[in-house]
């Protein structure tokens, strides 16, 4: 372990897989106890135990982020078992349904808006009064290339909005919290390795997919998707002093791809 976030408290939403679970083990080991939340508590207490096994400090909570009381309860317990929270990764997220815009029902737009945008609004808010109360802290969201960078995938309308929404949010939550040395910034990763397709949702696609081609090597740097290690690097420099200057930034991480299909 190194000394980055030594005597830090960081709270993951999403952290039972994906780019969650990598970040909560990269802040573990970066000196930060770390709460896992998740909407499945297997894979919660799975990461936590993981934490713990390597001599870390982390307890499991389980949450539906767009639930407001259940991520106020999450956060609740982080301070409770840790005495304070420093770092917030809001980082739960769902594809849901991909489909023509035109036959996307209300309850699936929902769906995906709760979760993504509403979530984040809801672990940022309830966050604000621990982080102020510690002197400040560091806030991340992850949103993706789709809806800033990428506006071409067949059915991605919902999804991509609600990224768009994080971006924004996540821009006006900086100016407001800077006055109590709170920071917040949004990274926007491409393609990585998780198993987010497990809550994807298709129907229809064909009548709206353009015929394109991309090249055998792609992304252009490495062609291949990120793997979640590799975003949680990122998140651990923005949690940490490393970036103390940095906020109200939207750092994009897809090795070039947007540079090519954009």
């Amino acid at each position: 372990m190194d000394s980055k976030l030594t005597d830090k408290v960081a709270l993951v939403t999403g952290g039972g897989s994906g780019i969650g679970e990598g970040a909560c083990l990269a802040l573990a080991r970066a000196g930060a106890a770390v709460t896992v939340v998740d909407v499945f508590d297997a894979p919660a207490r799975a990461v936590a135990e993981h934490i713990q096994a390597e001599g870390g400090r982390a307890v499991a909570a389980v949450a539906d982020v767009g639930a407001e009381q259940q991520i106020q309860t999450a956060i609740a317990r982080t301070v409770e078992a840790f005495g304070g929270l420093h770092v917030v990764f809001a980082n739960a997220g769902i594809n849901g349904m991909q489909c023509p815009i035109e036959e996307m029902t209300l309850e699936e737009w929902h769906a995906t808006l709760n979760t993504n945008l509403t979530g984040t609004f809801l672990t940022v808010k309830h966050s604000i009064p621990h982080l102020r109360a510690a002197g400040g802290g560091s806030i991340v969201v992850t949103s993706s290339v789709n809806g800033s960078r990428l506006f071409g995938l067949p059915g991605y309308a919902c999804y991509s909005t609600s990224k768009a929404g994080q971006v924004a949010f996540s821009k006006m939550a900086a100016i407001e919290l800077a006055r109590w040395g709170i920071r917040v910034n949004v990274i926007l990763p491409g393609g990585v390795r998780t198993n987010i397709g497990a809550r994807t949702y298709r129907r229809n696609l064909e009548p709206i997919t353009y015929g394109m081609s991309l090249p055998a090597l792609f992304p252009p740097l490495y062609g291949r998707p990120a793997s979640p290690d590799e975003i949680a690097k990122l998140v651990v420099f923005l949690a940490s002093d490393d970036s103390s200057y940095v906020t109200g930034a939207e750092i994009v991480i897809d090795a070039a791809a947007s540079l090519l299909r954009g």
